[in-house]
């Protein structure tokens, strides 16, 4: 009974690859399988790709965060800018001041010291003249001296 159900199942499996029926089938399941493959294979490249989704969203969002602060020092920088100039103009005005009180100051001292050297120059002439004047007395009282003596 045995031989008589193998034979009846070669017999039907023949049947079968005649008809086609086995070829479609076993078409049929090759087709499932590379259907399978592939879409293991897609979700393999998606959990691939999630890793680097999540670095370059991560990437996008940190780069958004330093321009928020790059944009709110920039702000902040203009305010303190904005808060000073009023400060800044006064500084600016004393330092005017000041610069032009040295600059009378020193117009001053050169004024001072012109005078004094001119003075300075007037008192060294007059000690000239007067040490001339000394030795030219001592030179005429040498020669009276001299002439006198010539003269007894």
């Amino acid at each position: 009974m045995n031989k008589l159900i193998d034979f009846g199942r070669k017999a039907m499996f023949y049947v079968r690859v005649l008809s086609g029926y086995e070829e479609r089938r076993i078409r049929s399941y090759r087709l499932q399988l590379q259907q399978r493959v592939q879409q293991a294979q897609e979700r393999k490249a998606e959990i691939r790709k999630v890793p680097e989704q999540i670095i370059l969203s991560e990437v996008r969002r940190m780069v958004e965060e330093m321009q928020a602060l790059n944009k709110k020092l920039d702000e902040t920088e203009a305010a303190i800018e904005e808060y000073f100039k009023p400060i800044d103009k006064e500084a600016e005005m004393i330092m005017k001041v000041q610069l032009e009180g040295e600059e009378k100051t020193v117009k001053e001292m050169m004024r001072t010291m012109q005078k004094q050297a001119l003075l300075e120059a007037a008192d060294a002439e007059k000690i000239g003249r007067l040490q001339n004047a000394d030795a030219d007395l001592h030179k005429e009282e040498k020669t009276s001296i001299s002439k006198h003596t010539e003269v007894r």
